[in-house]
């Protein structure tokens, strides 16, 4: 069953790009915003994570945890994050492939790629919000990420 809003998120234990493990679990206490991309290295993929990384003051002002999700391998995550100076966690669904995507409904198992969603949860995992773009081809706004996050 897909994530719902009202609803606890999907559980998910992931490796993020230095190789380690990290749960829903370990979000929890604080909001969270999880995103996920479908191609590392790619224009719009780029835009969205840096506007993360140039906007995490911002999240950790609204005491917010934020991971993004791919279904590469962790070393694409890897040089990704470096190539761009992201901080903040990398995770690699990519094995059993998609498999965390599928459980928030937003594997694409045509492509192989989760789309463009993101899940704003609360302190205790709950989905509060789902933004989501209607095409791969199609950014989401950071700021209705933010704006998200500002209302729990």
């Amino acid at each position: 069953m897909p994530a719902v809003i009202g609803q606890p998120a999907p559980e998910f234990e992931l490796r993020d790009q230095n190789k380690e493990l990290m749960s829903l679990d370990d979000l929890k206490g604080k909001k969270a915003l999880i995103v996920f991309i479908p191609f590392p290295f790619t224009g719009i993929c780029d835009a969205e994570g840096c506007a993360i990384r140039d906007g995490l003051g911002q999240l950790e002002n609204l005491d917010a945890n934020v991971v993004v999700i791919t279904a590469h391998a962790v070393q694409t995550n890897a040089a990704w994050a470096s190539q761009n100076d992201f901080t903040f966690p990398i995770l690699s669904d990519f094995w059993p492939h998609g498999v965390v995507s599928d459980a928030y409904g937003t594997f694409n198992p045509d492509l192989g790629v989760a789309m463009r969603s993101s899940y704003v949860l609360d302190e205790g995992g709950i989905v509060r919000e789902i933004i989501a773009s209607e095409s791969l081809g199609v950014a989401r706004e950071h700021e209705a990420q933010i704006e998200a996050l500002a209302a729990i």
